[in-house]
């Protein structure tokens, strides 16, 4: 005969943990295609604010060293400016399916200093700069943003 207190802590353990029972009843069997193990949904991780504007600052440090400087199309102006980092703003959010972030950035001709948003994508566990626009020049917005943060022109 076992001790009562073995019969208690089985009868406890089923009652804490009902899957045990169930899963030593589980087969492999056909209709469950060989597993016993729960399926879990992947857990998604947020980036970190400091993960974001690192991968900002890498993108620019590698643009440069591929093409000699960090240059962008200034759509207003039709001119190529070429850019040298100043810093990235601590401000971070997200919209739609992007996190964004911005730079402030000299214009190494004429010496304005730019305001750059940064748009950067979390896929597949890495973050890629996938747009990057002139926000502002010499701190006069060419956009602003509404409450739900889609771009409205500044006219």
């Amino acid at each position: 005969m076992k001790p009562r207190w073995v019969i208690g802590i089985v009868v406890g353990a089923l009652v804490v943990f009902p899957a045990i029972g169930a899963q030593a009843a589980e087969h492999g069997g056909k209709e469950h295609a060989g597993q016993t193990a729960v399926q879990q949904a992947p857990v998604k991780v947020e980036p970190t604010a400091e993960e974001l504007r690192q991968t900002i600052r890498d993108h620019i440090t590698k643009t440069t060293q591929k093409q000699g400087a960090f240059t962008i199309k200034d759509s207003v102006t039709g001119n190529t400016r070429t850019l040298t980092l100043v810093g990235v703003h601590e401000r971070v959010g997200k919209t739609g399916d992007y996190y964004y972030s911005c730079t402030d950035m000299r214009d190494a001709a004429s010496g304005e200093l730019l305001d750059l948003d940064f748009d950067v994508e979390a896929k597949a566990g890495r973050l890629n700069v996938v747009d990057v626009r002139i926000h502002k020049v010499d701190g006069k917005a060419r956009y602003t943003y509404d409450d739900k943060d889609h771009r409205i022109p500044v006219r």
